[in-house]
C-alpha cells in the first residue's frame, strides 16, 4: 500500500461559510515522510514507505486554489495508528470526538479530563482569503506512530 495515497491519509476540503458562488475550488495533495536520524548524520526526512511503532511522521499537505474566491478549510482525519504531535505554525484546530467539535488542544475535554495529543482524531486549518489568494501553499504537521 502506498502511504502517499492511502485512504487513511485522505484530505477533505470544506469552504468557509460564504455565498456559494464565492467558494473556491481547491486541489489537495498529501505526502507522508518519516524522520530518521543518526548521531553523526543528523535528522532527515525520507518518503514513508513503511512505518514502525515510534516513528515520527511528517505530513505535508499542499493546496492549490483552482478557482473561486475566499478562504477554505482543510481537514485531515488522523489514522488511529498515529498520535498527533504538532503543526508547523500552530494555528490548527483539533477534534477529539471524530470531527463533531473543534478547538485548541489543551482546551478540549476527553470525558472528564483535558484532552491530550493522543486523543486527537482530526486536525483542521482555516486558510484565510488573503492567503488563499496567493493560489498555493502547504501545511505541515507531525505525529508519532503508536
Amino acid at each position: 500500500m502506498s502511504i502517499r495515497h492511502a485512504a487513511a491519509f485522505a484530505i477533505l476540503c470544506a469552504p468557509l461559510a460564504m455565498p456559494a458562488q464565492a467558494n473556491p475550488l481547491v486541489a489537495l495533495d498529501s505526502a507522508v515522510f518519516v524522520e530518521r536520524g543518526e548521531p553523526d548524520t543528523g535528522r532527515m526526512l525520507e518518503p514513508a514507505a513503511r512505518l514502525s511503532r515510534g516513528d515520527r511522521v511528517v505530513y505535508v499537505v499542499s493546496w492549490t486554489r483552482m478557482g473561486g474566491q475566499g478562504g477554505f478549510t482543510v481537514t485531515n482525519p488522523l489514522p488511529r495508528s498515529v498520535a498527533f504531535q504538532s503543526s508547523a505554525n500552530g494555528d490548527e484546530e483539533v477534534s477529539v470526538d471524530g470531527g463533531r467539535s473543534w478547538g485548541k488542544l489543551g482546551l478540549l475535554r476527553a470525558g472528564d479530563r483535558l484532552a491530550i495529543a493522543e486523543d486527537v482524531t482530526h486536525v483542521r486549518w482555516r486558510v484565510a482569503p488573503t492567503l488563499a489568494a496567493r493560489g498555493a501553499g502547504s501545511i505541515t504537521y507531525s505525529g508519532i506512530v503508536r
